[in-house]
């Protein structure tokens, strides 16, 4: 008897997925409108740890219809990764009650 090919686990942040690639996060379901991605720019080094310093968030639309160059809804530079996810988490909420 065939068994159901796993779902990927991935860590939940206020109920969206939350991935990391590299120095990029992303924030949401790729089947959902809209998606944040969240690139790291610089660190900075706090005791033995790096820590994110400066980061771009931005608002991205996931369909695939739409050119490369209009996937940008919003865009914004932050000091750190708390500042870059509460404004991302905000977008995020906003632009997908707004999509109906």
């Amino acid at each position: 008897m065939a068994s159901k090919p796993k779902e990927p686990k991935f860590l939940n942040y206020k109920g969206k997925p939350l991935v990391r690639s590299g120095n990029f996060l992303y924030y949401g379901s790729m089947a959902e409108d809209y998606v944040i991605m969240i690139q790291v720019l610089s660190n900075r080094k706090i005791g033995d740890f790096e820590v994110a310093d400066r980061v771009t968030v931005q608002l991205l639309n996931t369909d695939p219809d739409v050119r490369p160059k209009d996937k940008i809804v919003k865009k914004s530079e932050k000091k750190g990764l708390y500042a870059a996810m509460d404004i991302g988490t905000v977008w995020l909420e906003r632009a997908l009650e707004n999509r109906a």
